[in-house]
């Protein structure tokens, strides 16, 4: 069963901020967006993430666990990315240039 990377974020966001509408300030988007990918992933899962009251919004024992195990592995992605993005701010290959003799 493939997870949506989006979704997972999404939920690690909203259970760090203890809401929807303080993870969406946090991670920059909007918070139907973080109900509506939470929502995915509830369902994609068969479980349910977090207890939600319209005062609250607390992760449920499973959400929990998840949110135990996902936060170190969503670094080591994080990590891993920024590893790739290193090699775009530097030149890489070879360069060949063509120029008359008498330039060179």
């Amino acid at each position: 069963m493939a997870m949506d990377l989006g979704d997972l974020a999404a939920f690690v966001s909203v259970a760090e901020a203890g809401g929807f509408r303080e993870g969406a300030r946090a991670s920059g988007t909007s918070a139907s967006g973080l109900s509506e990918a939470v929502r995915r992933l509830e369902t994609r899962l068969g479980v349910r993430l977090f207890n939600r009251t319209t005062r609250s919004v607390a992760p449920t024992e499973a959400g929990a666990r998840l949110l135990e195990r996902l936060t170190p592995a969503l670094g080591e992605v994080e990590a891993a990315l920024d590893v790739v993005n290193g090699f775009r701010d530097r030149p890489a290959g070879t360069l060949r240039l063509n120029v008359p003799v008498s330039a060179a």
